[in-house]
Order: C-alpha cells, then sequence, then structure tokens
C-alpha cells in the first residue's frame, strides 16, 4: 500500500464527488430514512449511527446528510406534493418506495444541479434493489410525473 493510500484509508476522500459515490449516498440515505420510519429515533442519532456503521470512504458523506436532514426537514411540505399523484392514501404506500420517492421528490426541488432523469434513474435503480416486485413502475410513475411539475423548464422538451 503506497503512503497516500495509507493516508487516506478510512478517511472520506476529498474533491469532487463522484456518481457512485452519490449513489452510495442515496442508498445509505434510503436506509436511514427507513429506519427513521420504524424506531422514531432523532434523525442525529440515526445519521451518526450510519457515519460510524458503514464505511464511508466512497460515499459522498455532505450528499448523504443534505438528503437525509432535507427529506427529514420538509417530509410534510414533501408529501403535499406527492399525494395528488398517488393511486392510494400515503400510509398505504410501502415504507421503502416511500422513502423513495421523498428522496427523489427532494432532488427535484432542491438539488437543481441534478438532472431530472438521473433523479428517477436512480429512484427507479434503488426501488429495484430495494423495494417490492413491481416498486419501480411506481417510483417510475410518480418520479415522473413529479419532474414534470418540479423541473417543468427542464423537461418541457421531451
Amino acid at each position: 500500500m503506497s503512503e497516500a493510500d495509507q493516508q487516506t484509508e478510512g478517511q472520506p476522500r476529498s474533491g469532487q464527488p463522484k456518481a457512485g459515490d452519490r449513489r452510495r449516498a442515496r442508498r445509505l440515505a434510503l436506509q436511514a430514512l427507513y429506519h427513521r420510519h420504524y424506531s422514531k429515533s432523532p434523525i442525529n442519532d440515526i445519521e451518526a449511527q450510519f457515519i460510524v456503521d458503514n464505511d464511508m470512504t466512497k460515499v459522498d458523506i455532505v450528499y448523504f446528510q443534505d438528503l437525509l436532514r432535507g427529506v427529514h426537514r420538509e417530509q410534510s411540505e414533501l408529501d403535499k406534493v406527492i399525494e395528488p399523484y398517488l393511486d392510494r392514501a400515503l400510509k398505504e404506500v410501502d415504507p421503502i418506495e416511500l422513502a423513495i420517492v421523498r428522496i427523489g421528490a427532494f432532488e427535484l426541488k432542491n438539488r437543481i444541479d441534478v438532472p431530472y432523469k438521473v433523479v428517477i434513474t436512480e429512484g427507479i435503480e434503488m426501488a429495484k434493489r430495494f423495494g417490492g416486485t413491481d416498486g419501480h413502475k411506481f417510483v417510475n410513475s410518480l418520479l415522473d410525473k413529479l419532474s414534470q411539475r418540479l423541473r417543468l423548464a427542464e423537461t418541457r422538451s421531451r
């Protein structure tokens, strides 16, 4: 192992985050939000636990924190944006799929630096990995509709 590798081992990388780092940040945020759904533990405790318990060397920690804190802080507002597009009551939506849609809605609303197509694709991939059998279809449909509302200028050319 080189001296540079030894210096950075076990520490988050600096510089521009890579797409994979953000993907891992989204997945950890999803898991943390799911944990919050059932435990009702304070969000700061969950955040600290996830940072300690997971290898964060290839995770965009700032993005993880932004998603986790932002979705938690804006949950009521995000739910009001999501609800008109649901085919069932909010409480009947699978908690994993709801967390994915909330993350996507938060990104569409607040993270203009992330293209809407990336938000949708990442949501679909998380739903395929963590959601129910057809959860990715549900997530795709909702995020597509939300992108047309929250990113009108960006989606107008479709």
